[in-house]
């Protein structure tokens, strides 16, 4: 395995044990705890976890966009090997305008509903360095990329006048504009249609191919996770605790919170008959609350006292590794 500095220089990201908090009431509520990863260029990393579990938080982090009270308490991060912490605001905002972009899970939140879409595109051209005068057409360009038909058209409109689709794949043109090293995409099929759904998800892949970028896509769909990613990381309670190649942690998980997400997800071509589908005993704890050392525990049915005492370290293997005293 190498080490995390020759990782982080590979890296699209990197987050080397970082620890998110917010300050709630007069105390810090940690959210994120002990996070470690890196996605390599061209590559697309799928983080998974249940609503609540701190998966945009980690999105956040990587953008330094996180709310008021929200610090990054320990660890470092990276982007196209630009160490986040130490950027002034106006290398900050160079390094969203260029080497990093994010996509929404409401697209009619992110655009501007009192500006046109051509020129809410035409700006995110201008911001990424493309010359006034070349803009319009740049936009245009980009809204036919996204298989928007009469871009012409389309960027007169409001974004209250589209489809919410339509809205999104908006939201991905102007993302990828100045052709970021990294993009983040934040459970950007949430709301839409399963037709639409997988007309968004063949234009990401497509896109992502064109374009070069790395990919952080963000979901608690796991079906649409293994449609899209390379490689997959499960969040619990805002611990990573498994990550692999997508195929192999499918068929093979390895912690029981992994394995028990997989027995939720409904069988390929089984019958509506069977019944209801399984779910998980328990609950997730709310962000910021206190867990033991293993998060999970509580839920587990493989849990013993050492998961109460002792937090699980990582599992050797690089390729896909676990965090769990129990993972044999």
């Amino acid at each position: 395995m190498r080490d995390a500095a020759a990782q982080a220089a590979a890296a699209a990201l990197a987050m080397d044990r970082v620890e998110v908090a917010y300050r709630v009431r007069g105390r810090d509520r940690q959210v994120l705890r002990d996070v470690s990863l890196a996605i390599g260029p061209h590559e697309a990393y799928g983080l998974v976890g249940e609503s609540g579990c701190g998966k945009s938080t980690v999105a956040f982090a990587a953008m330094r966009y996180l709310a008021g009270n929200g610090r990054v308490t320990a660890g470092r991060i990276e982007v196209a090997g630009a160490d986040l912490a130490a950027l002034d605001r106006a290398a900050l905002r160079r390094l969203r305008a260029q080497a990093v972009s994010m996509v929404y899970q409401d697209p009619a939140k992110a655009l501007n509903p009192t500006l046109t879409i051509g020129r809410q595109l035409t700006e995110a051209c201008e911001t990424a360095g493309i010359a006034r005068a070349d803009a319009p057409a740049q936009a245009r360009a980009m809204l036919e990329r996204t298989r928007i038909a009469d871009a012409e058209r389309v960027m007169r409109r409001y974004p209250h006048q589209l489809s919410g689709g339509m809205q999104q794949r908006v939201c991905i043109a102007m993302a990828l504009v100045a052709r970021p090293d990294l993009l983040i995409l934040d459970e950007p099929t949430t709301g839409l249609d399963a037709t639409i759904e997988a007309e968004v998800l063949d234009l990401i892949a497509e896109l992502r191919r064109e374009f070069g970028a790395a990919v952080l896509f963000i979901s608690h769909n796991l079906a649409v996770v293994a449609r899209t990613c390379d490689r997959i990381g499960v969040l619990y309670a805002g611990m990573l605790i498994e990550e692999g190649a997508t195929a192999d942690v499918f068929a093979n998980p390895r912690h029981p919170y992994t394995l028990a997400l997989l027995r939720c997800l409904p069988q390929p071509g089984g019958s509506k008959r069977v019944g209801r589908l399984e779910s998980i005993p328990g609950r997730l704890p709310p962000p910021g609350a206190a867990t033991p050392p293993c998060p999970f525990e509580p839920r587990c049915p493989l849990a013993t006292g050492i998961c109460r005492t002792e937090t699980p370290p990582w599992t050797p293997a690089a390729a896909h590794r676990v965090r769990c005293h129990h993972h044999d």
